[in-house]
């Protein structure tokens, strides 16, 4: 009698083995995915400088103001052809403020216009508006010589640059030198050469050495 073979058995060995053998691997896989770095957290965004407004030209609320004064220098934005609040960061109803550095020495003053620049050195500067309109209806700021040669100077200067009306300005340079001791107070015809109307007040005592040059930058149109 012939003996029958079973064979069931080994297939259940190597099923087995089979088991034995993943259980390691996949222990391994979940040990090594336990070490795998955290997603990054997500960044502050201030920290990227994404939600800070920067900008190059000054601000006249109090800390504006205070930067002016401490670096002595002030930019402005009237490319526009006018001079917004809301673009110096104050409210529409605020008047403007007086900027005085007599005793602290000159800003260094530019404005940006639609057409180039208008800049100055100088101890003082206003800002004329009303509590009812959103801009600004003038920038004034004042410019001083030591000498007639400068102040002289500065008057030509604003013709160039400015357009302001240049046969005015030597006349009234020519009737200055004939009286060296004479007092005028006297305002160019105004140019509008960078898209803002600039007007020379011009304040001259020759006897008291007083010269000063009031400039008047109003919006254009």
């Amino acid at each position: 009698m012939t003996a029958t073979r079973t064979t069931g058995a080994r297939p259940h060995r190597r099923g087995t083995a089979v088991v034995r053998l993943l259980l390691p691997v996949l222990a391994l896989g979940l040990t090594l995915g336990g070490c795998q770095a955290a997603p990054p957290t997500s960044t502050d965004p201030t920290s990227q400088g994404s939600t800070v407004k920067t900008s190059e030209f000054s601000t006249l609320d109090a800390a504006g103001v205070a930067t002016i004064r401490e670096s002595k220098a002030a930019r402005l934005d009237m490319s526009s052809g006018r001079l917004e609040k809301s673009a110096v960061n104050v409210t529409d109803d605020s008047y403007g403020p007086e900027i005085n550095t007599r005793d602290a020495g000159k800003i260094s003053l530019s404005i940006t216009a639609p057409n180039g620049e208008v800049s100055g050195e100088t101890d003082r500067i206003r800002f004329n508006t009303t509590g009812s309109r959103p801009d600004f209806s003038e920038v004034t700021y004042f410019l001083t010589a030591d000498s007639a040669a400068d102040y002289f100077s500065l008057v030509r200067d604003g013709v160039r640059r400015y357009g302001i009306d240049s046969g005015s300005a030597e006349r009234w340079i020519s009737s200055a030198e004939a009286a060296p001791d004479a007092k005028s107070d006297f305002s160019l015809t105004s140019g509008n050469a960078t898209g803002l109307e600039i007007t020379y007040d011009l304040r001259y005592d020759g006897g008291a050495g007083t010269r000063v040059i009031i400039v008047h930058v109003l919006p254009a149109g």
